[in-house]
């Protein structure tokens, strides 16, 4: 009814007739002595009191489906696949020897993995797109596990032109000089992240794109330092001799998106990254 705009609407969604529809709205009300429907025209609106049994209701249909998909998941055993939501700012790396770890274990187990960005991220775990998730922010509603604490960098080729003026650099420096941002994952809502105070920007949707093109000299950006360990290592990235803020830190965090209901793998892959995190340089 809500979600259909009317009683006819509702009856065709429902395969049903329109005066069945009409039959249980009355008893429903009926039964619990309130209105929670209005006619208004040839539509029903939800009064205040419909507006708060509705929401109720969401709330408790949503609780069914995650105990019927849990018990699902409990009596197969360990899952036949699982779902990870990752923010690309999480060292490519580290996840890969993890995820290798888990499928020497249960080499049978299907893995589908969202890199995501920024509210990406958040959206895999608020619409339970994923069994497990990390993530640099806990929406409300979950608990998330500091699972490592990332350094980031300014970083730039060492023949780009801010690395040729061989100073300390301000952010005025920067200003004129083209920066490489990863676009938001999300659908519902758009963020930027870090400093965006240059003029030219360009915006890609891959971090390895970005990375590629801050190795060409076609700009600055800012990484993960253990995203680009191997570029650093090598010379090919060079960090931004910065008078101030060349550095900055963001808290990553293990996200069940329903901890109750988490399966023997998806906490098996949670451990895995645990240690593997607890373990890999500072």
């Amino acid at each position: 009814m809500v979600e259909a705009g009317g009683f006819a609407a509702a009856a065709l969604r429902l395969n049903k007739s329109q005066s069945a529809v009409t039959y249980a709205v009355q008893k429903l009300q009926a039964l619990l002595g309130v209105r929670a429907f209005t006619i208004e025209g040839r539509k029903a609106k939800l009064t205040e009191t419909g507006q708060l049994l509705y929401r109720r209701a969401c709330a408790l249909t949503e609780e069914a489906l995650a105990l019927e998909a849990a018990a699902a998941t409990l009596a197969a055993g360990w899952e036949s696949q699982l779902r990870l939501a990752v923010d690309v700012i999480f060292p490519t790396w580290l996840l890969l020897e993890a995820l290798e770890e888990f499928a020497k274990e249960r080499p049978a187990t299907r893995l589908e993995l969202y890199e995501t960005v920024l509210g990406g991220t958040e959206e895999a775990l608020t619409q339970r797109q994923a069994d497990l998730v990390i993530g640099s922010t806990v929406p409300p509603g979950f608990l998330g596990e500091p699972l490592m604490r990332l350094r980031f960098v300014a970083v730039a080729a060492p023949t780009h032109p801010l690395h040729v003026l061989g100073r300390p650099l301000t952010y005025q420096d920067l200003r004129g000089h083209r920066q490489l941002v990863i676009r938001d994952s999300g659908l519902l809502r758009k963020r930027d992240a870090g400093w965006l105070g240059a003029e030219r920007r360009w915006t890609v949707s891959h971090k390895a794109t970005s990375i590629r093109a801050v190795r060409m000299g076609l700009g600055f950006a800012w990484y993960a330092q253990e995203m680009i360990r191997d570029e650093l290592a090598s010379g090919t990235l060079v960090p931004l001799p910065l008078r101030e803020g060349g550095e900055r830190y963001v808290e990553l965090y293990l996200i069940f998106p329903d901890p109750d209901y988490a399966g023997p793998g998806a906490r098996r892959i949670a451990g895995i990254l645990r240690t593997r995190c607890a373990g890999a340089p500072r």
